[in-house]
């Protein structure tokens, strides 16, 4: 009966600390919808921030990858990219008024041939995007094209807060695939099929190599070049990109990446990525961890990786 004790505990906990991340979000969705997405970006700037230390990592992030920036831009960055988040997180949560706000974003981009070629063949098409904009819009756009989009996806530490954001990401589409070896399997017969994907690879990979972002070595994932080549599949950056009203948005698909070996593609994707950060730098999810392992033991085990492939040719 002790050994059940603690685990009783960690549970309730979890449940509590689950609420508590939800209380704001059940709050914000009594209001209207083109009220509900400012006032979540409000509270997240103005409370939830300041409590987490997410403006402060904002601060830290930029202080390590651009100490050059004025003080005044990053003040402006400390409140904007908060905002940003609630607004994400509130449209996740309000599907139905999301989906049919968004649906006929314009899509836009080079990239938009290609990708309807591989449709129409039946051929497999990656998306490769990152915390940047609304990856949702663009998500809701894109299936609005023809595009059924598997997601593939990292849970959240909370397990009561992850059963209802997991509930909410499904709302807009299916197939999901979380993070992990059943979903790594389902993900590849999704592929084989001729499936469309999208995967996220802008945060710290435990088990990626080191790769320049903003001129920071960030551990980057090979795994979504390596199925690219795999399965002969377009890899196709899209951007969600939110517009100056704080409610619409526009889809931008690139040229997809030309396919040569996984380092190469996966630095392509950084820099495609890095670039539009810097065109919006309001928009991309400071707070992250991203350089957190670019150095130390994560990251030697990533050149040693490196050091490997490129031995093996």
């Amino acid at each position: 009966m002790s050994m059940l004790r603690p685990s009783l505990f960690t549970r309730a906990r979890e449940t509590l600390t689950g609420m508590a991340l939800f209380a704001p979000i059940a709050v914000t969705l009594c209001l209207p919808y083109r009220w509900r997405v400012p006032a979540a970006g409000w509270l997240t700037t103005r409370v939830i921030a300041p409590l987490a230390g997410y403006d402060k990592r904002v601060r830290d992030n930029l202080a390590y990858v651009m100490p050059e920036l004025p003080a005044a831009e990053v003040r402006r960055l400390m409140r904007r990219v908060p905002d940003n988040a609630g607004r994400n997180m509130i449209e996740l949560f309000s599907a139905g008024e999301f989906a049919a706000r968004t649906r006929h974003a314009p899509v836009e981009g080079p990239g938009l041939p290609a990708i309807r070629q591989a449709r129409d063949a039946g051929r497999p098409v990656i998306f490769v995007t990152g915390h940047f904009g609304s990856f949702n819009a663009a998500r809701v756009a894109m299936i609005e094209q023809g595009f059924e989009m598997g997601v593939f996806y990292r849970p959240m530490a909370n397990a009561w807060f992850n059963r209802r954001y997991t509930a909410a990401m499904g709302a807009l589409s299916q197939p999901m695939f979380q993070q992990g070896r059943r979903g790594t399997m389902q993900m590849v017969k999704h592929l084989r099929k001729g499936g469309v994907l999208a995967i996220l690879t802008d945060l710290n990979a435990h088990d990626g190599v080191p790769l320049d972002f903003f001129g920071k070595p960030a551990l980057s994932p090979l795994a979504t070049a390596e199925l690219a080549l795999k399965f002969d599949a377009p890899l196709v950056p899209v951007w969600g990109i939110r517009e100056d009203n704080g409610l619409d948005f526009r889809i931008l698909v690139e040229e997809p990446i030309p396919h040569s070996d996984p380092v190469t593609m996966t630095q392509a994707v950084n820099d495609r990525l890095e670039a539009q950060v810097r065109q919006r730098m309001d928009q991309w999810f400071w707070v992250h961890r991203r350089w957190k392992d670019g150095t130390g033991p994560a990251a030697d085990r990533g050149r040693r990786y490196l050091a490997e492939m490129r031995r093996d040719g």
